[in-house]
């Protein structure tokens, strides 16, 4: 692993997101396109519905679907290339 892995938690339990607050987080919602991405900051956000790839730059692409839990590390390039519309809460820093 290194300090620019994309970590993901497949079906976190409802208690695990209740003491994160995700409900309280900001929204985040794409219809389907591919655009490149830099994070400057971490965010950790869950997924409430859609799929996405995320191909981190020199990296093997990742996909990610409803239910998951993810964190991109600050200083991760990468292309998104949304499947199907997507609709997310997250939280910077």
């Amino acid at each position: 692993m290194t300090d620019l892995d994309i970590c993901c938690e497949h079906k976190p339990s409802p208690a695990k997101l209740e003491v994160l607050g995700v409900d309280h987080w900001a929204v985040w919602k794409k219809g389907v396109a591919e655009f490149p991405w830099s994070y400057d900051q971490t965010e950790t956000c869950y997924i409430l519905r859609g799929r996405f790839t995320v191909t981190p730059a020199g990296g093997e692409p990742q996909t990610f679907a409803r239910g998951d839990l993810i964190t991109f590390p600050a200083g991760l390039s990468c292309t998104w290339k949304v499947l199907e519309p997507v609709e997310k809460h997250y939280r910077l820093g």
